[in-house]
């Protein structure tokens, strides 16, 4: 990771207003698997002016995709979308199998002072877990992608509360993002109870956003919680070429620090 102090307390001491984007980028593949998409998927990243981006399905390594695709990254793929943007980055492992591993992603503009992944699976052929970055202006980054489940989703969610409420200070400002796959928001009512959160969708719009399948959104599953922010706009990247990009659409909020 490259970290420039100097930069990053300028930048730290100025910024007060970040654009969030999360998006399950699907392995760099379109939603029917046909078309590889990573470049697409990083152009378009970068036309959105994103300061952080939280992404999900990650991958850091797979040999055959590696030897079959032709402009498969030289190097994997979150510092592939990261390359001269976001100088800053951290990575998950989740899912490990014998030709290679995924996982989540932050990419930030902000340095990194330390960041770590928490286990979460609760089944043995579905790997989770919390990847979770602190800035160097304190904000707490949590990036994460739920089981498909109804109760492997309400475990996931008893453990993310459990970790906000334990290990993060109140007073300190917060964004979790990612997939939640909680098309009937569960995890979503437990989440604001339990841990004073708010959905970035839903204080713009006073409703979650459908964002699952891509090509014509009706489960609301891509989701940005803040604690410490307010939401002043949010959009889900819906239309084209975005939805042609992954399975999810992406979703971008405007969020301004310490303004309740």
């Amino acid at each position: 990771m490259h970290i420039d102090s100097n930069q990053g307390l300028q930048r730290m001491a100025t910024m007060q207003e970040f654009k969030v984007l999360t998006l399950n980028i699907h392995k760099g593949f379109s939603m029917t698997n046909r078309r590889f998409t990573l470049e697409k998927i990083r152009q378009n990243l970068r036309e959105t002016n994103s300061n952080i981006v939280f992404l999900q399905e990650v991958v850091g390594e797979h040999e055959k995709h590696k030897d079959r695709i032709s402009d498969w990254p030289d190097s994997n793929q979150f510092e592939f979308l990261a390359d001269t943007v976001w100088d800053h980055f951290a990575y998950g492992k989740n899912a490990i199998y014998q030709h290679g591993h995924h996982g989540n992603a932050i990419l930030s503009e902000i340095p990194f002072v330390e960041f770590n992944n928490v286990d979460v699976s609760t089944l043995s052929f579905s790997q989770r877990g919390i990847l979770h970055g602190v800035l160097e202006n304190r904000v707490h980054l949590l990036c994460v992608h739920l089981g498909l489940f109804e109760r492997e989703r309400y475990q996931q969610t008893s453990r993310i509360i459990e970790y906000i409420t334990t290990q993060i200070s109140p007073a300190d400002p917060l964004i979790l993002a990612g997939d939640f796959n909680d098309w009937r928001k569960t995890s979503h009512r437990r989440l604001k109870q339990a841990c004073g959160l708010r959905e970035a969708s839903e204080q713009v719009h006073d409703s979650v956003a459908n964002t699952y399948p891509a090509m014509m959104p009706m489960l609301p599953m891509d989701r940005i919680y803040i604690r410490g922010f307010s939401a002043t706009a949010f959009q889900v990247l819906g239309y084209s070429p975005w939805r042609m990009l992954s399975d999810h659409c992406a979703v971008v909020a405007d969020l301004s620090l310490g303004i309740q």
